[in-house]
This record gives structure tokens, C-alpha cells and sequence, in this order.
């Protein structure tokens, strides 16, 4: 029987969510549209995928991409619903980009990129990144987003998660408030918080896509496959800011990790 591909996550998937911090979508979006955005990445990276003698680099970084592909890739029927799902009908924003592209190659090399982070969301003024900042109410993020547009194996650099995670950081955030904390504060004892959480690798089909909660710890990792992985981590910004207290009592399920994590 073909999967329905425009059914929003179940109550198994929600419930999944809530307590390891992201859900997979297998199909988010067809293989040839990953087929059309490698073309177009393949060229900008200035290697030719014939040719492994080019591939000279761990990590090419490719510059912001909203062409066609990529943005019929983010706004598919079975993404809509799980964005309306997980962050509440419009409260979202629909992506017109999947930002930029870490393409990592095979290399006995260190990326020099691969530590356990949290994507931080504003603040971004400030030319030093690590002063950028994250709060409790995840201001400027709806969802971390991992869109495979290859197939990654095990051993092709797949995004490193931490399960659970996201319970640890919602719980550090809380006491600083609307202000929040720098990437160098969180980052500052290693993420340690959540050094206990499983890890969880970001594998799939091209097509599959990865839809995290914002405070998920992850990380990448040095490439031993044999074909260049080519995945973006876009967010989904939010329509409305997250709330953790709303009258109605209508939270999200990021809303409700969130609460769940600090008692609320």
C-alpha cells in the first residue's frame, strides 16, 4: 500500500516528540526535487561529482538557497501538516528558503565543526556568533529542520542527535528568562547537561526530513561513507512567538516539551 504522504503525525508521533525531541518524515518530499537541488549545489560547490580528486575539502559551504526546488521541498502537503501539527495551525511561517547547505565529503579529515551545539536564534547583530542568544520561549525558531536532499547512511555524516535533549536546554534556559543565554553560555561546560541522552544518527533516504524541537542538542561528524552529503538545517521561523502561557490552554506540542521540561 503506497504511505499517505499528506497525513499529519500521529498521536504516537506527537507523543514521540514530546519526550525525544523530533519526529522522522520519510517522503517529506520527492527524490527528484533532491535530484534537481543537487544539480544546482553540485555546480555552486566547484567539484565535479565524477571526479573524487575535486573533492578535496571535508566541508564545502554553500550560500543561501531558495530556488525552486528547495522551496517546493519545504512546503510540501505532509510538511504543512506536521508544521501545523507540532507548532499549531498559523503559527508558522512557510520556509521561501532552505538557508545554507554544510556539503561534507568523504575525508580522513576533521571537519573541525563537529561539537554538540543548540542553533541559537537571535542576537545575530553581534558579528561573534557565540554571543548569539536562545530563550526559554525559543524566540525566532519554531522547529530545527534536517532536510536530506541524499541518501545518508551511517557512515555518511549523519547529524548527530541527542534524544531528549531538548528537555535539558528548556531547563537551563528557564532561569535566564526573556534575555536568555549566549551560545557561550550554554556551550560552556560542553553540553553536559545532556551527556547522558542517547544519540540518535539523522539517516535516510533523500527526501526524509528531520523536524526537531529548537533546544535539540546535535552535532555533525567526520565523513567515512563514499558519496558527498548534501543536507540543510534550516529553521521554521514562527508566525507568533511561542507562549507558555495562553488562556485557552491550546499549547503546541513545542509548547508543551517545553512546559513539561520545567514544571510548568
Amino acid at each position: 500500500m503506497t504511505p499517505d504522504t499528506t497525513a499529519a503525525p500521529d498521536a504516537g508521533a506527537i507523543a514521540s516528540f514530546l519526550s525525544d525531541g523530533f519526529i522522522r518524515i520519510d517522503r517529506a518530499f520527492p527524490k527528484a526535487l533532491a535530484e534537481e537541488a543537487r544539480a544546482i549545489l553540485w555546480r555552486d560547490t566547484g567539484c565535479d561529482p565524477h571526479d573524487r580528486a575535486t573533492w578535496a575539502r571535508p566541508v564545502v559551504r554553500l550560500g543561501h538557497y531558495a530556488q525552486p526546488p528547495f522551496r517546493e521541498a519545504a512546503n510540501g502537503p505532509a510538511l504543512h501538516a506536521a508544521f501545523d501539527a507540532l507548532v499549531g495551525p498559523g503559527r508558522w511561517l512557510p520556509p521561501m528558503a532552505l538557508g545554507t547547505f554544510p556539503v561534507r565529503f568523504p575525508s580522513p579529515e576533521n571537519p573541525g565543526d563537529d561539537g554538540w551545539h543548540v542553533d541559537v536564534s537571535f542576537g545575530e547583530e553581534n558579528p561573534d556568533f557565540m554571543e548569539w542568544r536562545a530563550n526559554v520561549h525559543s524566540r525566532g525558531r519554531a522547529l530545527l529542520m534536517l532536510f536530506l536532499f541524499s541518501d545518508v547512511g551511517p557512515e555518511d555524516a549523519p547529524t548527530r542527535i541527542r534524544a531528549g535533549s531538548h528537555i535539558d536546554i528548556a531547563r537551563q534556559l528557564a532561569p535566564a528568562g526573556e534575555a536568555g543565554l549566549t551560545l557561550r553560555e550554554l556551550a560552556a561546560d560542553g553540553f553536559a547537561a545532556s551527556a547522558h541522552r542517547p544519540e540518535v544518527l539523522a539517516t535516510g533516504e533523500a527526501g526524509t526530513v528531520y523536524l526537531c524541537h529548537p533546544f535539540l542538542v546535535h552535532a555533525a561528524q567526520p565523513h567515512r561513507g563514499t558519496e558527498p552529503r548534501f543536507m540543510a538545517q534550516p529553521p521554521l521561523l514562527p508566525r507568533e512567538p511561542i507562549r507558555l502561557e495562553r488562556k485557552d490552554g491550546a499549547y503546541s506540542p513545542v509548547e508543551q516539551a517545553i512546559r513539561m521540561a520545567i514544571g510548568a
